[in-house]
């Protein structure tokens, strides 16, 4: 039987007349209704957390602390029946979803120790002539209205990456969820009300991008958007927002190489988990894979093996891999890319089809730098291998993309490590790991178009803060 879910306005749980279906995307089972925003909703949300701003940024700082620390000890209380959540409304895999809860339970905890770390530094005037009896620090103050625009792949850890490190640092939020997976990210909100959060310092608000979304964006009450999606959107968003803040969490291809040294007994299980954890709807999910010419059949044969060993299916059950993507529309997306490959001259090792928005994992090899299969994010399971010869060569290879959000390489040569640091133009390099391998402290951000900003606690903080300079005249 499904669920009335409501919105949250200024501490209030609200209903409205016209409302969306949350549906399970491997069924289309209903899952439950929220309410659509309306124009008015919005307003009231936003005015609700301008109004709260001042409590929060008045909070003292072991206060804030607690409320977080609260809110990830419940997370953890509630591990199972979120994961369930999340399994259900993203098909997300169920050791994947309660892994998500793990990881937001840490992101939590995080937020409460950094709220107690915030703090400025002192500046040596007297550098500059004619200041040299003048002292002078800076201070870090919260900057207000924080709105959240958060994706359907993580519907609880994006979020605390969003609104954990905001009201660490004082501000107030307006967080929009993705319409196919807002049910997590309100039962987040309940947390936290329960937890102690001052009213109107979290508002939660449902609908389209084009209306709920653009309303949130434009409205100059909203000193700072925090957005995780693609880059289209994120550059729309800008040309929208005018002058406030931004963090934007963009696209990814990203890429790990594998060195003539690489252990591929580690390397292979790794490279497994990168390219079709989540069903490869990940942002830095492994979608090219360069193998030196040496290792390569070796690293095909057993790769191969462990993808058709990967278990398909209802996300609930905790024997699954791979569930399903989140529609149909973007499960068909996904296989005309792989038909235009074929046609262009790609082979098909294993998968490539599809039943309903379950798809097989897909390996391609003899792929083109152009294919959109590696130009572009596929955001599915889908990874594709080539062979190399050069050293210098694939870095070229790697770092040619408009993306630069993080990449990896198997290999025990140092020199050949920090030659891949310098050259590809990234925000992080993963060594004897893949590019999908993230810890929720580690400032965490693309390059390109990949993205503007970092998030990880104490990094996501300093964007959502503003530096105000003291000097003394002594």
């Amino acid at each position: 039987m499904s669920n009335e879910y409501k919105m949250l306005i200024n501490g209030e749980w609200l209903s409205d007349t016209s409302t969306i279906d949350v549906v399970n995307p491997l069924n289309n089972d209903l899952l439950g209704t929220v309410p659509k925003a309306t124009q008015s909703d919005v307003n009231a949300a936003i005015e609700s957390a301008r109004r709260a701003f001042p409590v929060m940024s008045s909070l003292p700082a072991h206060q804030r602390s607690k409320i977080l620390e609260t809110t990830s000890q419940l997370l953890e209380k509630h591990a199972e029946e979120l994961a369930e959540l999340i399994a259900s409304e993203a098909g997300k895999a169920w050791k994947y979803a309660i892994g998500e809860v793990g990881r937001a339970v840490q992101t939590f905890k995080f937020a409460a120790e950094e709220a107690k770390q915030i703090h400025g530094e002192t500046v040596p005037m007297d550098a500059g002539a004619g200041s040299e009896n003048r002292m002078g620090f800076y201070l870090r103050f919260p900057i207000g209205v924080i709105g959240a625009i958060t994706p359907f792949n993580f519907p609880l850890n994006l979020v605390a990456h969003k609104v954990a490190p905001a009201l660490a640092a004082g501000n107030s939020v307006v967080l929009k969820p993705a319409t196919a997976t807002p049910l997590t990210a309100l039962r987040l909100g309940e947390l936290l009300m329960q937890a102690g959060l001052p009213a109107g310092a979290l508002n939660i608000i449902m609908g389209g991008g084009a209306t709920v979304g653009d309303w949130l964006v434009t409205d100059p009450r909203v000193a700072m958007i925090s957005f995780t999606g693609s880059p289209p959107v994120g550059k729309y968003i800008i040309s929208r927002g005018g002058l406030k803040k931004y963090t934007m969490e963009l696209g990814s291809n990203s890429a790990v190489i594998i060195c003539e040294d690489a252990n591929i007994e580690k390397a292979v299980p790794r490279c497994i988990v990168g390219a079709f954890a989540n069903s490869g709807q990940v942002c830095i999910s492994v979608q090219r894979i360069y193998v030196h010419q040496r290792k390569f059949e070796a690293f095909l044969t057993q790769f191969l093996a462990a993808t058709q060993q990967q278990v398909v299916g209802d996300a609930v059950q905790k024997n699954c891999d791979v569930g399903p993507l989140i529609n149909e529309h973007e499960a068909e997306r996904v296989e005309d890319w792989i038909k235009e490959a074929v046609a262009a001259g790609a082979e098909v090792l294993t998968g490539g089809t599809r039943s309903g928005t379950l798809f097989q994992p897909t390996v391609l090899t003899r792929v083109k730098a152009e294919m959109k299969v590696m130009r572009d994010e596929i955001f599915g399971p889908v990874v594709s291998i080539i062979p190399y010869e050069n050293f210098e060569e694939v870095l070229n290879w790697v770092d040619d993309s408009k993306y630069g959000l993080q990449a990896g390489i198997y290999t025990n040569d140092l020199n050949r490590a920090f030659a891949a640091v310098k050259k590809i133009d990234v925000g992080g390099i993963i060594i004897n790991d893949v590019p999908t391998y993230r810890v929720d402290h580690m400032p965490y951000g693309g390059n390109k178009e990949s993205g503007i900003g970092r998030e990880g606690l104490k990094y996501a903080i300093e964007e959502m803060t503003n530096i105000r300079m003291v000097v003394l005249n002594l």
